[in-house]
């Protein structure tokens, strides 16, 4: 399962793998707080995006699909979160303090969508079917 939370809420038993994807360290939060696997500098958007939205509400659609076509051409920066996702919970922390336009919760959307690609072709390829001899 793939989550998101706010760096200033306090870590939880049920966090799984954490990662903090903004670009910029959180103000007033001592690194060693997060308890974190990983700060994925990289997933977050580009300096350009992320002024040009201003986690303005009426931004939201155009930033995510330009975000996801951002994040389209580096899986480097997200496959270590894909890998996790796949083995076991992660949380994705950010900062900013609206929980449903941000970077974090886009990023998820764009995972679970790659997520779901993955078992829909694993399952693709599964058959219960003998061959005829």
């Amino acid at each position: 399962m793939i989550k998101t939370k706010r760096v200033y809420e306090p870590p939880s038993g049920d966090d799984g793998a954490r990662f903090l994807v903004d670009r910029l360290w959180p103000r007033g939060v001592k690194r060693d707080a997060l308890r974190l696997e990983a700060w994925l500098k990289e997933a977050a958007p580009s300096d350009a995006l992320r002024r040009w939205f201003q986690h303005d509400p009426d931004k939201w659609d155009v930033f995510r699909r330009r975000y996801h076509a951002e994040l389209a051409e580096k899986p480097e920066a997200w496959r270590p979160l894909l890998e996790a996702a796949q083995s076991g919970d992660v949380t994705l922390l950010y900062a900013a303090k609206d929980a449903g336009h941000n970077n974090a919760a886009a990023l998820a959307a764009f995972l679970k969508a790659r997520l779901r690609r993955k078992q829909k072709h694993r399952a693709g390829y599964t058959c219960d079917v003998q061959p005829a001899r």
